[in-house]
């Protein structure tokens, strides 16, 4: 990774902006991948986002817990200098500053209070979710090898040899009972953060399978499988987000449950945790029924749902009207249109880009199924023998099964012909209302929604942030791995998805601090990156003092684009770091 400068000029002025680019390989060739735009990095910028890490962490970095004193003067063997112990450094220390800027270590030690164990189960599960956030794995693996090779054993003062397997199983046994406690928390310290409003809430559900029979859990049920993988049983995960895509809550449901039966229980539950003022729920169209609305529109909830394909016939007309288009932006058009009892109002929506999509997807099935009833007409007229006419319907309905979204465009008709050895015959012809109806809706969308005082843009504005629930879904399957589930026990399974929401709670935070510091919306990649920031144990043998060795635990100096990258958030590494507690200093010298 290195810093690449752009000149422009400006008014007169000679202005230079940077990058941060790294190399990337792909197959024999080299390519440069711009990790960040840094702008000027300018004296003013630098204050900026000094003030930011501090509003983040909302108290001083304790940099001086990491550093006890050293000698002043020591004489050391230096043909016998060497250095021990390198481990990872700079991503769990960015988890761990991301765990505290939420305050999740002081909610935590509040509702997991310090009781006779050896290890307060408040550290347990922060290494937990730090590990989620930077190498998501088993409780094993964490236990047995990524935490030997972190420094978070010297940052929460915690050894390896007080972490292990069970101790975690343990740890998300005594988590899982606060979780809506911490919720709430997150929701206030969020807000706090981000001045955010809770005015639009983004409704989504998921699933995750399991690896194994989950035999002991009652919600592990085989349903509609998110992941393509219909052979495992599964849990359902109902997420809801704010319209920048922070969390507010989930719950976990059995597999086989329908997204459109989880509505009434999952507004309900959210409303009675966090309040009724103000809230508007936006939900995709697999959570429309008549019921749903009904409810919704009884007890004086705001929503905007997307409604199914097949209500865009009501408003035939209306699409073929060239009049009252609104342009939201090129390529995108909305139209108002209000209930007949001016109770709701329908918002139709068209998009070039979606019409491209959709007409090429109509043609690739059109030819799919052409090309397979010409085989199956070439078939029949070679047979030399009696066909079943049941057999071919069978093949029929198969064929359109897999290609339905234009299995409507065809009319085949199977007849009997004794001038054939097979003794039927294959015709089809296009229904040509498809065609018109095809050309008419593709790329058409509707929305319906009980707020009246929103204009169609606003209103198709809001509705497109359900993209922020779905992206949540992504990165907490991509990059936090709650897929699969390995734990068979309910209460564990429950636990592992609410270590994966808070690792998300992190993961946001995150990419709103880089946000704001400019440094675009790449977690992952920061990550990445300040995982190949280490710390090391740098042994100095005393001259005089035979046998005996001064001992320091250093980190490395950034490069040269690492220590941007700090800058811009703000950041100040500590220069060492000691095996130390809290509340204690360790001597030194061994």
């Amino acid at each position: 990774m290195y810093l690449r400068p752009i000149s422009r000029r400006k008014d007169g002025k000679r202005h230079v902006y940077w990058q941060l680019v790294r190399s990337v390989r792909c197959g024999k060739r080299v390519r440069q991948e711009t990790v960040a735009y840094l702008g000027e990095l300018n004296a003013t910028e630098r204050a900026q986002a000094h003030a930011l890490a501090l509003k983040f962490s909302g108290r001083a970095q304790q940099n001086d817990l990491f550093a006890p004193p050293l000698p002043d003067v020591a004489n050391i063997r230096i043909g016998k200098v060497g250095m021990e112990n390198s481990r990872n450094f700079g991503d769990v220390w960015l988890g761990w500053t991301l765990w505290r800027a939420l305050k999740l270590d002081e909610r935590c030690e509040e509702l997991l209070p310090q009781g006779r164990e050896d290890i307060s189960w408040a550290t347990m599960a922060a290494v937990l979710v730090i590990a989620r956030l930077c190498e998501p794995s088993s409780e094993l693996h964490i236990a047995e090898d990524w935490y030997k090779r972190t420094a978070l054993q010297e940052t929460l003062g915690l050894p390896p040899e007080k972490v292990n397997d069970d101790r975690l199983y343990r740890a998300l046994d005594q988590l899982l009972p606060h979780k809506e406690a911490i919720e709430a928390h997150l929701k206030t310290r969020l807000g706090e953060l981000f001045k955010l409003e809770y005015d639009l809430l983004l409704y989504d559900v998921t699933s995750t399978y399991f690896e194994g029979l989950a035999e002991n859990n009652p919600q592990a049920m085989r349903g509609y499988s998110r992941d393509n993988r219909s052979d495992c049983k599964q849990v359902c995960i109902a997420l809801v987000v704010t319209r920048e895509g922070l969390p507010l809550g989930y719950e976990v449901f059995d597999g086989n449950t329908v997204d459109v039966t989880t509505v009434e229980h999952i507004v309900g539950t959210m409303e009675r945790r966090f309040g009724l003022a103000g809230r508007v729920w936006c939900m995709d169209r697999g959570m429309c029924s008549a019921k749903n609305i009904a409810w919704l529109q009884k007890t004086g909830r705001g929503y905007i749902i997307g409604a199914p394909k097949s209500e865009l016939k009501k408003w035939r007309q209306s699409l073929a009207q060239t009049r009252d288009w609104e342009t939201v932006r090129e390529g995108l058009e909305v139209k108002r249109q209000a209930s007949l009892d001016g109770t709701e109002v329908f918002i139709l929506c068209r998009s070039a880009d979606r019409r491209e999509k959709e007409k090429a997807m109509h043609d690739k099935f059109q030819t799919r199924i052409e090309d397979a009833l010409t085989r199956m007409a070439g078939r029949i007229s070679k047979a030399r023998r009696q066909l079943s006419r049941g057999v071919l319907e069978r093949q029929i309905g198969r064929l359109l099964e897999r290609n339905g979204r234009a299995a409507g465009r065809y009319l085949i008709d199977v007849q009997e012909d004794a001038t054939v050895a097979a003794g039927l015959r294959l015709s089809w012809r296009v229904n040509e209302a498809w065609d018109d109806w095809a050309i008419l809706s593709e790329g058409a969308y509707l929305l319906r929604t009980n707020i009246p005082d929103w204009d169609g843009p606003a209103l198709w504005q809001a509705y497109t942030q359900l993209t922020q629930a779905e992206a949540a879904f992504r990165i907490q399957k991509s990059e936090l791995s709650i897929r699969p589930v390995w734990h068979q026990k309910k209460e564990r399974v429950q636990a592992h998805i609410f270590v994966c929401f808070l690792a998300y709670a992190l993961w946001k935070t995150l990419e709103k601090w880089t946000q704001e510091a400019g440094l675009g919306s790449s977690p992952r990649t920061l990550l990445d990156e300040m995982k190949t920031i280490h710390s090391a144990d740098i042994v100095l043998p005393l001259a005089d003092q035979p046998g005996k060795n001064l001992r320091i635990r250093s980190v490395v100096k950034p490069t040269k684009a690492q220590a941007v990258l700090l800058g811009r958030m703000g950041i100040k590494l500590p220069e060492r770091l000691d095996n130390v507690t809290k509340n204690q200093v360790a001597n030194h010298i061994m």
